[in-house]
């Protein structure tokens, strides 16, 4: 791990940075393609640095110099055939990117990385290297066999919350050089795998995303996958619960055999994010049923939801609970009146702060009932709120509140990963300079995504799914490192793009359908 220690990893994750927020920002095709190209080069580059020492590469290090050459070539050629043909497909029908993603998005496969044990979202990870290369190629090419012909018009200028997204990319990867967990003896870089497994690689996904020629088939037909994902994962949630069996074993396994209850988790290895992945898409449904009027459609929701809330209790996800009454509450409000949902939403987001109040406060239940009520997360909110009183400013560095969570409170009894609260993980890692940012780029969200809004009922879907993810944040963990918040925020942009120049929203002129 000498090497991670040094330099050139550190120059390389800005770089890598750098080039996502060029294929962020860039107007001009040719621009785009080349930061894109640099970002999906250097990022396998930077994991390969990561995971050298990994037991899976243990295979190199026990093997002749020729035969790990042969293997390497063998194993290279195979993934280019692989890659190309599926880029070929891609590049004849780009808009198939959009449903790939949707079917690919929830499936995690656990993968051993600088001494930790990711679960790595490696289908879609294909699905965006394949829709990334089905598009640059035939754009690098062409500008460079016809010089001469006129080029594209450019796109519009972007967002301003697309601005603050890319910056929010490069902050991140210039305040890793200061992290003391970077390049640690153990080998766990969290502030590289974060920009190589998530920020580097959905900032791909987004552009790609958010230049398709949008339309209501095409989100109906993305909404049709992740419908039937939804109610296929609870189906095995139910068969969890009635055999009280995990058929994909986490760290969860120990938890059901501590205590009395059982928690599932389907197939996402964690019965929050399972839980936030039902909450999302039960806000869709939801959307589906206040919006259509037909009897049919009707009865579809509603069988739909009921699935879905019954596999939402089993999870026993609080989180994703509160998040999708503060969804629905948003949804009435922009459905009906919006002076009592307003109230309603106040209502269930100060019940949420007062319960995280109340619990990690040690004079009100002692410190032990208030983690015991929180499942631990009491004192990692309270030890970060004092990390960020002791370097205030520019935090200790991107990634580093696990390192310095334990350095603070040695005597905790948990793996720490994170504070289960963004703000305060961004508080401790990046300052008030991160948290600035932050604030800043959640806001302009907002008012993208809220501004006309009303009476739209493909934008009203996607401002109240993403308000409900980001209260999640706040009570979980998974921002940016969450695809469904840049596929969200990447459709929620196109459409209000649309809107703001003028054409009609897509929503209006047609109700939204309802499929089985």
């Amino acid at each position: 791990m000498a090497v991670l220690a040094g330099p050139w990893p550190r120059v390389g994750v800005v770089a890598a940075a750098l080039l996502a927020a060029a294929a962020i920002l860039a107007r001009h095709d040719r621009q785009r393609a080349w930061a894109m190209l640099g970002a999906l080069v250097l990022a396998p580059v930077l994991l390969l640095d990561d995971v050298w020492h990994s037991p899976q590469l243990s295979f190199i290090h026990h093997h002749s110099l020729a035969t790990v050459v042969g293997a390497l070539a063998v194993l290279a050629v195979l993934a280019a055939i692989v890659l190309a043909v599926a880029a070929m497909f891609v590049a004849r029908r780009p808009r198939i990117v959009a449903p790939l993603a949707a079917l690919t998005l929830p499936f995690r496969v656990p993968i051993s990385s600088g001494g930790t044990t990711n679960s790595l979202l490696i289908p879609l990870y294909f699905v965006i290297a394949a829709s990334a290369l089905g598009w640059l190629v035939p754009v690098l090419w062409r500008s460079r066999t016809a010089l001469t012909q006129p080029q594209a018009q450019p796109r519009p200028p972007a967002l301003l919350f697309e601005k603050l997204l890319a910056a929010s990319i490069v902050l991140y990867a210039l305040q890793a050089l200061y992290s003391p967990s970077f390049g640690s003896p153990a080998g766990f870089v969290a502030a590289l795998q974060n920009e190589v497994f998530f920020y580097i690689p959905f900032a791909v996904l987004f552009t790609r995303l958010r230049d398709i020629e949008w339309d209501r088939r095409l989100i109906l037909r993305c909404l049709e996958i992740t419908v039937a994902l939804a109610i296929l994962f609870s189906l095995i949630g139910f068969l969890e619960e009635a055999t009280h069996t995990l058929y994909f074993r986490s760290n969860l396994v120990l938890s059901n055999e501590l205590h009395e209850y059982f928690t599932i988790n389907s197939v996402f290895y964690d019965p929050d994010i399972f839980g936030r992945y039902l909450a999302l898409v039960m806000l869709l449904a939801t959307t589906v049923l206040l919006y259509d009027r037909r009897t049919r459609v009707q009865l579809l929701s509603v069988g739909t939801l009921a699935v879905l809330w019954t596999c939402l209790v089993f999870t026993l996800s609080r989180s994703s609970l509160v998040g999708l009454g503060l969804g629905l509450a948003v949804l009435a409000a922009l459905r009906w009146r919006i002076r009592p949902a307003v109230y309603a939403g106040v209502v269930i987001a100060g019940l949420a702060l007062a319960g995280i109040g109340v619990a990690t406060h040690p004079s009100t239940f002692g410190l032990q009932n208030g983690n015991v009520a929180t499942s631990g997360r009491a004192s990692l909110i309270t030890g970060g709120i004092h990390l960020f009183a002791q370097r205030p400013f520019y935090g200790y560095g991107s990634g580093s509140f696990p390192s310095e969570y334990t350095v603070a409170y040695p005597q905790a009894a948990r793996i720490v990963k994170d504070s289960h609260n963004i703000p305060i993980t961004v508080g401790v890692e990046q300052g008030l300079i991160g948290e600035a940012l932050y604030v800043a780029l959640v806001l302009s969200i907002l008012v993208t995504l809220l501004r006309g809004a009303r009476g739209d009922p493909y934008r009203v879907a996607i401002a109240v799914t993403f308000i409900a993810l980001l209260l999640h944040t706040m009570l979980y963990a998974d921002f940016l490192e969450d695809p469904m918040t840049w596929g969200l925020l990447a459709l929620g942009g196109s459409l209000a793009a649309l809107a703001r120049s003028g054409r009609e929203p897509v929503g209006r002129e047609h109700p939204v359908r309802a499929v089985a």
